[in-house]
């Protein structure tokens, strides 16, 4: 009798450690880092630090093939250094840049000379320029934020091709 409760019992142990060392290598594999994505993120870093741009640009993935960066600059004074705030703008414009990239827009421009009664000579040139563009962009994934040297919070999206 004790021999069977002493097989049962090493049963049970091996199914508890099997349990165990399953866990323990799920969580491993949840905390990998995509290192292919960090140098890349990296990369474009270093691009924007070398040659600080805004806007839209295809670019190399290496391992994934082309996308799409877009980079959006804001300055955190203008909105009280809020995070939350400047994260959903960012997000916004990127989303617009990026649209405008794959749907173009419709640029209208017009100048509106006003002639001043009292001094005929310097007239008054208003420049009217009006933009319109639609379209729908999915799967915009934020890469990386920081802050340049001119105190500027950059924020990098991409969009795989």
């Amino acid at each position: 009798m004790e021999t069977s409760k002493k097989i049962e019992y090493m049963k049970h142990l091996r199914i508890l450690w099997l349990f165990g060392a399953l866990l323990w290598v799920y969580v491993l594999q949840a905390q990998t880092i995509n290192i292919n994505r960090v140098a890349f993120t990296n990369y474009l870093v270093r691009m924007y630090e070398n040659a600080p741009f805004e806007g839209v640009r295809v670019v190399d993935n290496g391992t994934e093939g082309s996308g799409l960066i877009s980079v959006v600059r804001i300055d955190p004074t203008k909105y009280g250094n809020n995070t939350s705030t400047m994260n959903r703008i960012a997000s916004v414009k990127a989303t617009s840049q990026v649209s405008r990239f794959f749907n173009g827009s419709q640029i209208t421009d017009n100048l509106v000379i006003r002639i001043n009664e009292s001094d005929p000579a310097t007239p008054n040139l208003v420049e009217v320029i009006n933009e319109r563009a639609s379209g729908f962009v999915t799967d915009l994934e934020e890469l990386t934020n920081f802050l340049d040297e001119k105190g500027l919070q950059v924020y990098i999206y991409y969009k795989s091709l």
